[in-house]
């Protein structure tokens, strides 16, 4: 096999893993607080060395998969009237307390529990500026959240919600489609822009997914095509050389 079927099958396996992420970002387009993912691919330039080497073949270029990033864009704020749906305007995150330690989210459908915890939708609890897990007097039902996350009913303040931001999203590590693990400090936000009553939507915009599919696709056909070509000249050299040979 040739060095331009290689090329070419870096290439085909460069689009397989785009066309996962897009796939991903689309199924997930109504997740509350979703972050879309990109692919980062880059040239791996390899040198052909040789007295006897044509113009312009002194260097190949494959595709290298590089990273996977999140696009933290602000998403659309979507109205629920749920005093424990809760949307982040600007930066920061909620923390939540896992099974497997304290996880950053935007996703901030909340409920409240029968002991008064509030937790989110996978019934991790809610944290407040020092970390622990809030909760609410049992008989308390009016709840009044303010832009700087203190969390108020009929019997006063019950506590405040931490909101904290990470050194570099970048490092943040997705787990599931709404939390996020940070291997780096936290730090909290000063002024912190609560919306109670609302969620953050997904990121995603379903028309540019689409059409970025409907690329990769196209780009991934033509590189089959081309390596399907190549296979088929190959095989009728190796036919002429036996015939010749013959």
């Amino acid at each position: 096999m040739e060095n331009s079927t290689y090329i070419a099958l870096s290439r085909m396996d460069a689009q397989q893993r785009a066309m996962s992420v897009v796939a991903a970002n689309m199924s997930n387009a109504s997740t509350v607080g979703y972050k879309r993912e990109n692919v980062l691919f880059s040239d791996f330039l390899s040198h052909q060395h040789g007295s006897k080497q044509a113009e312009g073949a002194d260097t190949e270029s494959y595709t290298q998969d590089r990273a996977t990033y999140r696009d933290f864009q602000q998403g659309d704020m979507q109205s629920t009237g749920n005093p424990l749906d809760l949307a982040l305007g600007g930066e920061g995150y909620f923390q939540v307390r896992t099974a497997n330690g304290v996880r950053l989210t935007r996703a901030g459908r909340f409920e409240e529990q029968q002991d008064g915890a509030i937790v989110d939708e996978n019934g991790n609890a809610l944290l407040d500026r020092d970390g622990q897990p809030i909760e609410l007097p049992q008989t308390d039902h009016r709840i009044t959240i303010s832009a700087d996350g203190v969390i108020s009913t009929e019997t006063g303040e019950q506590g405040q919600i931490g909101i904290v931001t990470a050194q570099d999203n970048n490092r943040l590590q997705a787990e599931g489609s709404r939390l996020l693990r940070s291997d780096q400090p936290t730090t909290a936000v000063e002024r912190p822009n609560i919306v109670q009553g609302m969620v953050e939507g997904s990121n995603v915009q379903m028309m540019t997914e689409v059409t970025q599919m409907m690329e990769i696709q196209r780009n991934f056909d033509f590189m089959a095509q081309f390596v399907d070509a190549e296979a088929t000249r190959q095989k009728n050299a190796i036919d002429k050389i036996v015939q010749v040979s013959a």
